[in-house]
């Protein structure tokens, strides 16, 4: 029996196109099958009440440069996409259309290309159009398709499937890290580029159980299989 991984994403996240092109050469070099989970992304913030970072300067700013970093880092073709945000609600709803006429590998692989690797203006009609005749799709039956209701509420169930109020809580900026500290168990340092993260020393500090990449001068305090993992 193949191994599946369930890969959950929005085509409006850059993060989630990186994540695509490297899960991509994962599926290639091992025995799984990537069962594609479309989301959409905006109504998770809402419920959430998260401001997406597009919306806030200094991380929009810090998105652009930490995305470009790690497209670098990982060989990616990918060029920030210059009219960020892209509305992509129809484009989730047509990834349910293109699993159920089995045509998902080639129509999420044009559309994350389409804004993530050639830059192009997807919230414009016509480039859409364009780009939906490129994948043998007729822009009106897709959208169509698209704003059907049974098709708009699947979309709506899997986001709301997630359960991410249930799951993740989000607490904004705190002075008192140790209190929330405590109410976890591990804590992952995941960043392409440290210092000597303080956070991390203060996770250190409430005896918590590290997971931690190996830049920076982590592995100065951070020993792997002793005070925490290095991967």
């Amino acid at each position: 029996m193949t191994k599946s991984i369930e890969f959950y994403f929005d085509f409006s996240s850059p993060y989630a196109y990186l994540g695509y092109k490297e899960i991509k050469k994962l599926e290639k070099k091992n025995s799984f099958k990537i069962k594609f989970m479309p989301i959409f992304l905006g109504g998770l913030h809402n419920s959430a009440g998260i401001t997406p970072a597009a919306f806030i300067d200094i991380k929009s700013k810090y998105m652009v440069r930490d995305t470009k970093l790690v497209a670098n880092k990982k060989n990616i073709k990918f060029s920030f996409n210059s009219y960020f945000p892209i509305k992509t609600v129809n484009f989730m709803r047509g990834v349910i259309i293109a699993v159920e006429d089995n045509f998902e590998k080639i129509y999420i692989e044009k559309i994350f290309d389409a804004i993530w690797k050639d830059g192009l203006n997807m919230n414009d009609p016509i480039v859409i159009n364009k780009v939906l005749k490129n994948i043998d799709l007729n822009p009106e039956t897709f959208f169509t398709k698209a704003t059907n209701g049974k098709i708009k509420e699947k979309l709506k169930k899997l986001t709301d499937d997630l359960n991410l109020n249930d799951n993740i809580l989000f607490f904004g900026f705190q002075y008192d890290v140790k209190k929330y500290l405590n109410m976890s168990k591990i804590f992952v340092m995941c960043s392409e580029t440290e210092g000597l993260p303080v956070s991390m020393l203060e996770a250190m500090s409430c005896e918590k159980i590290i997971i931690s990449t190996s830049v920076g001068n982590i592995q100065s305090v951070l020993y792997d299989n002793k005070t925490g993992f290095i991967t």
